[in-house]
């Protein structure tokens, strides 16, 4: 009898070793899960470049957008950087990624064609 007490008693410590091993593992899946499922919530932005391309299309009216960047800037707010091509003007527009906000918008003339001097940059 005293062996089956002690096998009793080896089982019940085996099984909950088990138990214990197998629920720290389900607790750590979980916890990595969750990780990982905040840090897509945490590069995700709030702001789309569809609507960061609205708002920059709204602050440059007739204009198009040339180039679409996203920056994220770690500590500093997220940010669409976006560059709008009207006429013969370039335009950098930055539109925070959470709150949708503009904060810079500058205006540079395009010096594709303005210094044409008729060189080339040939030596012939």
């Amino acid at each position: 009898m005293r062996i089956t007490k002690k096998l009793i008693v080896a089982g019940i410590v085996s099984i909950a070793a088990t138990g214990g091993a197998v629920y720290a593992t389900a607790a750590y899946a979980s916890e990595a899960s969750e990780a990982s499922e905040s840090a897509v919530a945490a590069v995700a932005p709030k702001v789309t470049a569809e609507q960061a391309i609205g708002i920059a299309l709204k602050q440059v009216p007739g204009s198009w957008v040339s180039e679409l960047d996203f920056d994220s800037r770690g500590k500093q707010a997220d940010t669409w950087e976006l560059e709008l091509t009207k006429g013969t003007e370039r335009h950098e527009v930055d539109v925070d990624a959470t709150s949708g906000k503009v904060t810079k918008a500058q205006v540079d003339q395009n010096d594709d064609d303005q210094n044409d001097d008729g060189d080339d940059g040939d030596d012939d």
